[in-house]
């Protein structure tokens, strides 16, 4: 049985608006692995617009608040690591040791960046001015677009990913066609953990449809 994974805006699971879907192929075998959303311009657009009105919120989320959902989510990536390997062995061929390597570098990554929660920090200088010092502080930038290969299906996401939201930021995520499950379920996890609607959004597709735009 193969997996069906959609697309995820605004904290919902869905399909894409024109019903389209892309097949994950085995590549040792030619087995569909699973299926997912064949995304448009339109998914694309309400994805952004997820996330763009998310940052609002998530931006004043204090950071260590934001670490503690990220060590939830290494936490189920470590409960789900041989489940994770073997998916991707099954969807981009890798053989099973280096497969559950992927998955050790997206935990190793959601532990690091979980830890910068409490690690954020800026600098104070002195002034030349009497009474007066200098500070700068780290504040997010805004929603995020982030296009990975096929390659490490679970660590560059994870590298990408984590990073965005310990820093306040919001995510629209468009992983390979090649490889969208192993994507997909290292983004089911990030919900699991509790993520905030809006905060990540999953949009699937090839990249001559929906990369450019």
């Amino acid at each position: 049985m193969g997996l069906d994974l959609k697309n995820l805006i605004n904290g919902r699971w869905q399909d894409a608006e024109s019903g389209d879907t892309l097949d994950s192929i085995n590549p040792a075998n030619g087995e569909v692995v699973g299926t997912v959303p064949s995304s448009g311009a339109t998914d694309v657009d309400k994805a952004v617009d997820s996330a763009k009105n998310a940052f609002n919120k998530w931006r004043l989320t204090p950071a260590p608040k934001r670490g503690e959902i990220l060590f939830r989510a290494a936490e189920l990536l470590v409960k789900h690591k041989e489940e994770l390997g073997r998916l991707v062995t099954r969807e981009m061929g890798k053989v099973l040791p280096e497969g559950l390597g992927d998955v050790q570098e997206a935990i190793d990554m959601a532990f690091y960046m979980a830890g910068e929660g409490r690690r954020l920090s800026g600098e104070t200088v002195y002034s030349e001015l009497p009474g007066k010092d200098c500070k700068s502080i780290r504040v997010p930038i805004g929603a995020f677009a982030l296009i990975t290969p096929w390659n490490f299906p679970t660590a560059i996401p994870a590298w990408k990913i984590l990073p965005a939201l310990i820093s306040g930021n919001t995510v629209v995520f468009k992983p390979s066609s090649y490889t969208p499950l192993s994507a997909g379920r290292l983004v089911e996890l990030i919900v699991e953990a509790g993520i905030p609607e809006g905060v990540v959004n999953l949009v699937h597709g090839a990249g001559d449809r929906i990369g450019e735009r």
